[in-house]
């Protein structure tokens, strides 16, 4: 319970940082436990606020940003054709950066999830598989 507190206040701070920074209200909200196998639930309650709900990085938080969210909708485009399952997988986990994004405004999902999964590490990896396979159908 402790480190889900420690996560979500982590979280908190690495989105509040740049906002404040940035003059701009954003509202804060507890983060919601979602279905581990439902990836258009997790990505609408986790990554459109800055993606958008239609991936391409226009998410209401992005402004906040200090660099604007990846278009997940070209991921597939800037790999020459081929979608990166591996990569996408371990960053989304918070295992690899982007070296071109410089600082790593995103979120370690990885953490966050195996925080809502204590009982079971399995469910965060099920968690990361099904957003990575979910963008997979969102690619242009």
């Amino acid at each position: 319970m402790l480190r889900r507190v420690v996560v979500i206040a982590v979280v908190a701070l690495a989105v509040s940082a740049p906002v404040a920074s940035a003059q701009q209200k954003v509202e804060k909200v507890p983060i919601t436990a979602t279905s581990p196998a439902d990836a258009q639930e997790m990505f609408a309650t986790y990554c459109a606020v800055c993606h958008g709900k239609d991936a391409k990085g226009n998410g209401p938080a992005a402004a906040a940003l200090t660099k604007a969210p990846a278009d997940l909708t070209r991921i597939s485009t800037r790999n020459k054709g081929t979608f990166p399952d591996t990569r996408v997988r371990r960053f989304i986990e918070g295992l690899d950066e982007v070296a071109a994004h410089g600082t790593r405004d995103m979120p370690m999902w990885g953490s966050l999830f195996r925080s809502l999964s204590t009982q079971n590490p399995d469910i965060a990896q099920l968690r990361i598989a099904a957003l990575a396979n979910y963008l997979k159908t969102l690619q242009q």
